[in-house]
């Protein structure tokens, strides 16, 4: 069965990718470290050390699991965007304008075949700064389909200027 990734937002824009699952196999690492080494070495030296270390891990890695959730690709009539950002001062959208796409790209591998999860590449005509790179995504293959798609679309309708 087929997983569809669009998903229509209220405020007019089309999320069309989010980090897939693999992403988070970084974070489950990091939780074993922190929580199955550190801790019982903590535990070790006392329990206010434990109950620090436990506190700091656990602030860690729900924020980097908020991290990973707040990342989204979207497109809306004025171009493709990402956004991400948990924090206020972090939160942030930045992306490429129709007119200036020249392709979207995905990264092929096996890894990337067996997971599902690839590496999305918006391109910009004029420069590489403003392009949007984003690795993980769910479905990113099929992502940058969509968006060539559209961008093709957009052009010949003459909307993409």
């Amino acid at each position: 069965m087929e997983e569809e990734i669009e998903v229509r937002n209220p405020n007019g824009v089309n999320v069309i990718g989010v980090k897939s699952w693999f992403a988070y196999v970084g974070v489950g690492g990091l939780a074993l470290v922190l929580f199955g080494i550190l801790l019982p070495l903590a535990f070790g030296i006392g329990t206010i050390a434990a109950i620090v270390v436990f506190v700091c891990s656990a602030l860690f890695v729900g924020y980097r699991i908020m991290m990973l959730r707040s990342v989204q690709l979207y497109y809306d009539d004025a171009g493709v965007w990402m956004y991400s950002g948990v924090l206020p001062w972090q939160k942030g959208a930045g992306g490429v304008k129709w007119r200036d796409i020249d392709s979207a790209g995905f990264t092929q591998g096996f890894l990337s075949w067996t997971t599902r999860s690839y590496t999305v590449r918006i391109g910009h005509r004029f420069t590489k700064d403003s392009e949007i790179i984003l690795t993980n995504i769910a479905h990113g293959d099929k992502t940058a389909i969509q968006i060539n798609t559209i961008h093709q679309e957009m052009l010949r309708s003459g909307r993409a200027s």
